[in-house]
C-alpha cells in the first residue's frame, strides 16, 4: 500500500498530523493486530482466525473488511470457491516490527520472572535479539535522545 491509497476522507484521524496516531487510527485496535499477528503466523481463512483469536464472527468480518480496506490484507477466494484466503500485503508485513515490538514489550512487562510464554524464534531456533532503535550514528536511542519535528 502505498501513501496515496488512504484517502483522508476514508478514515476520521485522531491526529492528523501524527504518524503514531494515523497508524493506530488505521490498524490500532487489539482485534486487528491479533489479525494481522495470524496473518503472519499463516492464518489464512475466515476459520483460522475465529479459531485462534476467538473472536466473534461479527467483529471478525468488520475487521477482516477494514483491514482489506486499508490495505493491510488482500483477500482472494479459495481454488475451491468455497471460501475467502486472506494474506498479508506489503504494508502488513511492514506491520512485523511492530508485532515483534509489542511482544517483546510484553515478554518484559506483562509476565512474571518465572511466567511461561511462547517465543519468537528465527529459522535456527533461537530467539530473536531485543528490537532496539538507534540514532544516526548507531547509537542506542530512546524518549531522551530523541524528539518529535514538525515538517511542513
Amino acid at each position: 500500500m502505498n501513501q496515496t491509497e488512504i484517502r483522508a476522507e476514508d478514515v476520521a484521524w485522531t491526529d492528523p498530523g501524527c504518524p503514531v496516531a494515523r497508524t493506530l487510527d488505521l490498524i490500532g485496535d487489539r482485534w486487528s493486530l491479533l489479525i494481522v499477528r495470524d496473518a503472519m503466523d499463516g492464518a489464512r481463512a475466515f476459520t483460522d482466525f475465529q479459531q485462534r483469536t476467538g473472536i466473534a464472527r461479527n467483529i471478525l468480518t468488520d475487521r477482516l473488511r477494514r483491514l482489506v480496506e486499508r490495505g493491510v490484507l488482500d483477500r482472494r477466494t479459495a481454488p475451491s470457491g468455497r471460501r475467502q484466503l486472506y494474506t498479508l500485503t506489503t504494508a502488513g508485513r511492514d506491520l512485523f516490527t511492530i508485532v515483534v515490538a509489542l511482544r517483546q514489550w510484553g515478554e518484559r512487562h506483562a509476565f512474571a520472572p518465572d511466567e511461561t510464554h511462547s517465543v519468537l524464534v528465527d529459522e535456527l531456533g533461537v530467539p530473536l535479539p531485543e528490537l532496539r532503535p538507534i540514532d544516526s550514528n548507531g547509537n542506542s536511542a530512546d524518549v531522551d535522545t530523541t524528539s518529535v519535528r514538525k515538517d511542513r
